[in-house]
């Protein structure tokens, strides 16, 4: 009999027919109310589930005894338990790697986009507002030859500080669980302290996963901490900060400017107070967006998925 598979996020057709090939496959484009129920009736008899941006539960995953491998389309792992599938002994797959050069390109856009004020002022003009040659009122500040203060050197940092280093000439601060010895020797990157870095940092570039610990980590001191011409941007997950804090930061000029892909809330609200701010630039959360890179992540969430399946080494396991 084959084994149960249930996918819930649309994936490319070459892709469901490789898993119909060899499993009894359910699919859902999306989880929503309409068929909930008959996502959750699917789990019951699953052993291997692939999809993304659905938070699965424990209680879903109680109901799902013959589960063997959970298998995410995304780097990011918050939308489940860890310490459940450690205790179950299931195994949980996800895409690092084929997305850190994208997502690098989408967080180097919000620097320059933020610094430049590329969206307010490319609305400037649809809006008819270009009269003649722009005076103070409409400057950005320069990116080449400043400070990026990153907060976590992983992949993706990494590869957002390749960019500043080779392309712009920053200087590279950074503050991470240990030491980089790669990004220092290669990129001249300086390890500091948190608090050193945001006093230093032009940008402040949010690099972490979203867990317990960072979850709202970072608020109003941090926000006080940076200098007011500073720049913050955050394409990691937002959850991480304060967004209210955020939000009286830039309102009271505490900071300069924010470049935001993510939210505590996605999508982000019509009424939320960020869109009436001319010195925010917001994305639809669009890190890994491209069509090479998604396509790269699902297919990596499928090898994942069979690997596990078949009881071989899953390419790529979170836990």
């Amino acid at each position: 009999m084959k084994q149960r598979v249930v996918v819930y996020k649309k994936l490319p057709e070459h892709l469901n027919e490789q898993l119909r090939a060899e499993f009894d496959v359910t699919f859902f484009d999306r989880v929503n109310d309409g068929n909930r129920a008959a996502f959750l009736e699917s789990l019951k008899s699953a052993h291997g589930i692939i999809g993304a941006s659905l938070p699965i539960t424990n209680e879903m995953l109680d109901a799902a005894p013959a589960l063997k491998i959970a298998s995410t389309v995304s780097v990011g792992v918050d939308n489940f338990d860890l310490d459940y599938f450690r205790q179950r002994g299931l195994m949980l797959a996800h895409t690092p790697g084929v997305l850190n050069e994208s997502t690098a390109d989408t967080i180097f856009s919000l620097i320059l986009a933020s610094a430049r004020r590329i969206v307010e002022l490319a609305e400037y003009v649809k809006a008819g507002n270009w009269k003649g040659s722009i005076g103070e009122a409409q400057f950005g500040v320069n990116v080449h030859g400043k400070t990026l203060g990153l907060i976590g050197m992983g992949r993706i940092g990494s590869a957002v500080a390749r960019r500043a280093h080779h392309g712009f000439g920053m200087k590279i601060l950074y503050n991470n669980t240990r030491p980089n010895p790669e990004a220092e020797r290669e990129l001249n990157a300086t390890f500091v302290s948190k608090d050193e870095l945001l006093a230093q940092a032009d940008f402040v570039c949010l690099m972490l996963p979203l867990t317990p610990e960072t979850e709202r980590m970072f608020g109003a001191r941090e926000f006080g901490l940076m200098k007011r011409s500073g720049i913050f941007i955050n394409a990691s997950r937002g959850r991480i900060v304060d967004e209210q804090a955020m939000i009286r930061a830039l309102q009271d000029k505490t900071i300069h400017a924010a470049g935001l892909d993510v939210f505590e809330v996605e999508p982000l609200p019509a009424d939320s107070p960020l869109l009436a701010l001319p010195n925010v630039v917001a994305l639809p959360h669009i890190g890994s967006a491209t069509h090479e890179t998604r396509l790269a992540m699902a297919e990596l969430a499928v090898a994942n998925l069979i690997a596990g399946l078949r009881d071989e080494k899953v390419p790529h396991l979170a836990v």
